[in-house]
Formats: structure tokens, sequence, C-alpha cells
């Protein structure tokens, strides 16, 4: 399940504001302003999907161990530093 700071930090991760997400997500900007709010509790389990989806395309993979939640950021670009680049 998506928690209210994944989704805040994913955003922050992409640059995109909350218009963008739910835009992309096909979801209302209340629904998601109540998942990123502090308790984020008030939510359908398809709008977290949808959310979750939509970050999920964009690159974001999330994150979760017995320590904590997280997001990352892929790059699926192919852009991998070279040798050249690395000497720089």
């Amino acid at each position: 399940m998506i928690t209210a700071r994944q989704s805040r930090a994913a955003r922050a991760l992409l640059g995109w504001t909350q218009e963008t997400l739910a835009d992309r997500a096909r979801i209302a900007l209340t629904a998601l302003k109540r998942l990123e709010s502090a308790n984020g509790l008030d939510v359908y389990e398809t709008t977290r999907d949808e959310v979750r989806r939509a970050l999920e395309a964009a690159g974001i993979v999330f994150l979760s161990t017995d320590k904590g939640q997280g997001v990352l950021l892929v790059d699926d670009r192919g852009n991998k530093p070279n040798s050249s680049d690395a000497a720089r």
C-alpha cells in the first residue's frame, strides 16, 4: 500500500505537482490531497492503486522493509557514465 510520504517523495523525485500526478493517475485532485494528508487513511484503495500505477509508469519503485518505506527513481534511459565521464 502506498503511503502519503511515499507519494510526496515520489512526486518530489519526478518534479511533479499534485495537479500533474492527479492528471496522470486520472483521479480528482481532492482525492490525491486526501491521500497525501497527514493521516492519508480516508482514501479508496482504487485511488491508491491508480496513484501507484502512474508513479511506477514514470519510473518510481516503491520500497518497503522492516525498517521503513521509501521510493527510488529508476533511470531507464540508459545514461550510464562511461570511463571518460568518471575521470572528469
